[in-house]
């Protein structure tokens, strides 16, 4: 499915000075059809009482998308993957440790492409379930 193929140390390079470098976002296995990350429940990632704050968790879900996305294009088509739209439902909360977030698709078309998160604790029960929208631009646009 994947027709970019990159490495875990290429999209490490290319996710430097971004917010998922500074959430310390790190992925960790590229399947097929799927994606692996985690991100550190930490001082950068918690909210004011301490767990996991909900927009962390949505900036791991669209990381994992975007870089899906990416990943679906070709390179001679000179076209960007963006965010359109994400939601999603926190269900579990995390005080410290690891989440991992594993992103699948649901659709892959021309001109946007639909994801699915979903962000799981160290004992894998459910924490954040995401789906994701982006649409496939014009790079010169």
């Amino acid at each position: 499915m994947f027709t970019n193929t990159l490495s875990l140390e290429a999209i490490h390079s290319f996710s430097q000075n971004t917010i998922s470098n500074h959430l310390g976002i790190e992925f960790i296995e590229i399947g097929t059809d799927y994606i692996v990350a985690k991100m550190p429940v930490d001082h950068r990632t918690h909210q004011p009482f301490g767990i996991l704050h909900g927009g962390a968790s949505v900036v791991l879900a669209e990381t994992l998308g975007s870089i899906a996305s990416f990943m679906c294009m070709k390179p001679e088509q000179k076209q960007l993957a963006v965010g359109l739209e994400i939601n999603a439902n926190h269900v579990r909360s995390v005080k410290e440790g690891f989440v991992y977030g594993r992103v699948t698709p649901i659709h892959v078309g021309r001109t946007t492409h639909l994801w699915e998160i979903k962000i799981t604790n160290e004992q894998n029960k459910l924490v954040c379930i995401s789906r994701l929208t982006v649409a496939i631009v014009d790079a010169d646009r």
